[in-house]
């Protein structure tokens, strides 16, 4: 696990992830993943692809996950 990612859900972060927080989550992932800090030029736009499609996948994840002992979102 890659320890600067930090966790973007209640109770670890009392308020809701901001775009920011999702997007470096996102990018730390990535260079883990990839090896890469900073891709080669011939490597950026899939590397920004991936970027995106992470923040995306977590962004969703935390609107649909149901957290005990807070009521889902959109809830009453």
């Amino acid at each position: 696990m890659c320890r600067s990612i930090k966790t973007l859900r209640p109770p670890a972060l009392p308020e809701e992830a901001t775009e920011d927080e999702i997007g470096a989550a996102a990018l730390q992932y990535v260079r883990k993943v990839s090896g890469f800090r900073a891709p080669a030029a011939h490597n950026r736009e899939v590397f920004d692809r991936a970027v995106e499609a992470i923040t995306a996948a977590t962004r969703d994840l935390l609107a649909d996950l149901e957290v005990r002992g807070q009521a889902a979102r959109g809830a009453g």
